[in-house]
């Protein structure tokens, strides 16, 4: 087991708790070996594979298909850029969908908080399909009318 890394070594380079690795390994998304004394030893590789599981959580990607994603990787060999190219670019897609999530919601917050009017009739989330409208205009859930 030439050039191969504690646990402790991966946590450190790659900024992620022992514990993560440790459930990592249990879920199948990393390998480690074991030494003569039971350690965990990791190929050098591991760290990028770790990296991918950082960012792929980042960017809303759920443990099961994080381990699909890297399933798609070469077992013979070790990743090339090529190889995590075409894992990213399958994300495109799945990013520009988080990012216009997250739009909406800004500016459903600007709408609702930055107007003023503290009138919940346009309010999608406390006031879906302006139900409390019959109530009056304003804030009348706050002042106890909805």
């Amino acid at each position: 087991m030439q050039d191969m890394l504690t646990i402790g070594e991966v946590a450190e380079r790659s900024g992620v708790a022992t514990s993560a690795l440790r459930y990592y390994e249990e879920r199948g998304l990393i390998r480690a070996e074991r030494n003569s004394s039971g350690h965990r030893r990791y190929a050098r590789p591991v760290i990028r594979r770790v990296a991918f599981v950082v960012f792929a959580q980042r960017v809303g990607l759920t443990l099961e298909e994080i381990g699909e994603e890297l399933s798609k990787l070469p077992e013979d060999r070790v990743p090339k850029r090529g190889d995590w190219m075409k894992l990213s670019k399958r994300w495109s897609a799945r990013i520009d969908e988080r990012i216009a999530e997250l739009e909406r919601l800004k500016t459903g917050l600007t709408d609702c908080i930055g107007c003023g009017c503290l009138s919940l009739a346009r309010c999608k989330l406390a006031n879906p399909n302006d139900q409390v409208a019959r109530f009056g205009p304003g804030p009348v859930v706050w002042n106890g009318g909805g």
